[in-house]
C-alpha cells in the first residue's frame, strides 16, 4: 500500500477505527437534493395555509375599520337604518364571559390538581383520573350547539327545566361547559412539568400535601396555567350557537345578570350580517374586527406567558 493510500484511509477513519463524519458517503448528493425538495414542499404547504388567514385578516380589517370608533362602543344598535354601536353586545359579552370564567377556571384548575397531585396515590384514584381524562377529551369534541341545547333544556325552558328564561347566567353556564375541558387538560399538562424534586424538597421541610400544592406547585406552574385559561377564554368569546339558545340576544343594554334576554357581540354580528341594509352590515364587520382583536390580544398574552412556562422544561 502506498503512502497516499495510507493517508486517505487514515483521513476517512477516526482513532477508534470508525468512519469520520467529515467524509461524505456515496449517496450524500441525492440525500441533499431530497432534503431541499422536502423543505420546498413544506414551505409551500405553510404558505398555502397562511394565505387564507391573511386574506381573512385583510378583508375583516378593510371592511370593519370604518365602523370602529368611540360611538361604536358607547351607543346601542338602532332599530332603523342609521349608524349605531354594539354597546349592548360588549356589555353582554363581558357579563357572559365574566361568569363563565368564574365557573370554569377554578373548577378546571381543581380538576387538574386532583388528577396530577392526588389521583395517582391510590388505584381507585388512578381509575377516577383516567375517567376524568376520558370525559374531558370527549367534552372537547362536543359541538357547541349541543351544549346550548342542554343548557336550554335544563335552565331556560319551562318544560322539563328550571324555567329561568333567557338570561346571561344561562349563557355563562353554556360557555363555561365549553371552556372547562380546555382549562382542565391544559392545566394538567402544566402541572406535570413541575419537577418532582421540588415537591420532595417541600415535603422534606415538613410541608403537607396541600401546602406543597398551594405554595410550590401552583406558583411554579402559574404562567402555563394562565396560558391555558386565556386560550379557553379566547375560544369561548367567539361562540355563537350556545348563546342563541341561552341568552337569545338584545340590541339594548340590559343590566340584569339573571333576568331578561342579554346581548352579545357574536349574536349581533350574526344578525347584522343577515341584514340588507348597509349600516347593519358595516356594524357586523366592525363587531367582527373588534372580536378578532380581542381574541388576538388574548392569544398573544397566552403565548407570552407560555414562553415563561417553557422555562420549567
Amino acid at each position: 500500500m502506498s503512502t497516499t493510500d495510507t493517508t486517505d484511509t487514515t483521513a476517512k477513519t477516526t482513532e477508534t477505527g470508525h468512519r469520520s463524519l467529515l467524509v461524505k458517503q456515496g449517496n450524500a448528493g441525492a440525500r441533499a437534493v431530497k432534503n431541499r425538495i422536502a423543505i420546498g414542499v413544506l414551505t409551500a404547504a405553510m404558505a398555502i395555509a397562511v394565505v387564507p388567514l391573511l386574506l381573512i385578516i385583510w378583508e375583516v380589517t378593510r371592511r370593519g375599520i370604518g365602523a370602529v370608533h368611540w360611538d361604536f362602543f358607547t351607543t346601542d344598535e338602532p332599530s332603523y337604518r342609521q349608524e349605531g354601536g354594539y354597546r349592548a353586545g360588549f356589555v353582554g359579552t363581558a357579563y357572559v364571559m365574566g361568569g363563565a370564567i368564574l365557573l370554569s377556571v377554578p373548577l378546571g384548575l381543581a380538576t387538574a390538581v386532583y388528577v396530577v397531585e392526588y389521583g395517582r396515590e391510590t388505584r381507585a384514584g388512578r381509575r377516577l383520573s383516567d375517567l376524568i381524562r376520558f370525559f374531558t377529551d370527549v367534552m372537547t369534541g362536543i359541538p357547541s350547539i349541543f351544549v346550548g341545547l342542554f343548557v336550554y333544556g335544563f335552565l331556560v325552558s319551562s318544560t322539563g327545566g328550571l324555567g329561568q328564561g333567557f338570561n346571561a347566567f344561562a349563557g355563562s353556564v353554556a360557555i363555561a361547559i365549553i371552556m372547562l375541558p380546555i382549562v382542565a387538560r391544559s392545566s394538567e399538562e402544566m402541572l406535570k412539568l413541575v419537577p418532582d424534586e421540588w415537591r420532595n424538597a417541600s415535603y422534606a421541610l415538613g410541608a403537607s400535601k396541600s401546602r406543597t400544592v398551594l405554595t410550590t406547585v401552583l406558583p411554579a406552574a402559574a404562567p402555563g396555567l394562565a396560558t391555558g385559561s386565556m386560550l379557553a377564554v379566547a375560544r369561548g368569546a367567539g361562540e355563537t350557537a350556545p348563546l342563541i339558545m341561552t341568552i337569545l340576544g338584545s340590541q339594548y343594554l340590559v343590566s340584569s345578570y339573571f333576568e331578561g334576554a342579554q346581548g352579545a357581540v357574536p349574536l349581533q354580528i350574526y344578525r347584522g350580517a343577515r341584514q340588507q341594509f348597509e349600516a347593519g352590515i358595516e356594524r357586523a364587520w366592525g363587531g367582527a374586527l373588534s372580536l378578532f382583536l380581542l381574541v388576538l390580544i388574548l392569544v398573544v398574552l397566552a403565548r407570552w406567558l407560555g414562553s415563561k412556562a417553557n422555562k420549567l422544561k
